[in-house]
């Protein structure tokens, strides 16, 4: 799934420089000079992580992490803070106000996109790159493919999202809203019962390997990716 980064940095000439970089590192870029067009731009529909420099015009990074980390829609997007201040007791001021990383400047290119790439390993799993498969059922986001075993299971977009985001976060029931926001975006207005055409469309399509059973329902709650039961070996008739 493409992975937005709004910059907020009121330097032209750093931000085309940051865009560019972020272009070249397969992530979608979108620009604001100042804390108020960055408010406009998240209104519309909130980015994946944010780059905001330190040192704005009216209003500081500081004062607008602060406002994005006391609403409840905002508070838990990715932070990092581009400043040129280098002294510890600003550091300690940046990640108290909830900011993920500090980065200083003049900072390199590929240090900016490697931590920006564990930031999102850390905070947005489905945003990586990065393989996952749990007892022969695998997903790779780099070629877009879902196998069992040697055979490919055929998924549409959102069944893939959804089945990405699932395996990430394994054992936790997930309410229908929630998933409209993780995998969907808050910025689509569907009903929630969407959700379940396609919970029901990812179980057909597993349906053949006999792991349709691990997206299971939660009576009153919602939906949990869970393949616990399967893994564990079967003892029923040993002695004990």
């Amino acid at each position: 799934m493409s992975v937005k980064i709004l910059i907020v940095e009121d330097e032209a000439a750093i931000r085309e420089l940051i865009a560019y970089n972020l272009q070249q590192a397969g992530y979608e870029s979108i620009c604001a000079e100042d804390a108020e067009k960055a408010m406009t731009i998240i209104h519309d529909a909130l980015p994946d992580l944010i780059l905001l420099d330190w040192m704005l015009p009216n209003m500081t990074g500081i004062d607008f992490a602060r406002i994005l980390r006391r609403n409840e829609r905002t508070r838990l997007i990715p932070i990092i803070m581009l400043t040129a201040r280098t002294q510890e007791a600003d550091k300690v001021v940046g990640l108290e106000i909830g900011a993920d990383d500090y980065v200083t400047k003049p900072f390199s290119p590929r240090e900016l996109i490697a931590r920006i790439n564990a930031v999102l390993r850390r905070l947005i799993p489905e945003a990586s790159a990065q393989a996952v498969e749990i007892h022969g059922l695998r997903l790779d986001p780099v070629n877009h493919r879902v196998t069992d075993g040697n055979k490919k299971i055929e998924l549409g977009p959102t069944e893939y999202r959804l089945l990405h985001f699932m395996m990430l976060h394994t054992e936790r029931t997930y309410s229908r809203s929630q998933l409209l926001d993780r995998v969907w975006g808050d910025h689509v207005f569907v009903e929630e019962r969407t959700v379940d055409v396609h919970i029901r469309r990812l179980r057909k399509a597993l349906q053949w390997s006999g792991k349709d059973n691990w997206i299971q329902t939660v009576r009153g709650a919602g939906y949990r990716f869970s393949a616990v039961a399967l893994a564990l070996p079967d003892v029923s008739n040993k002695e004990i």
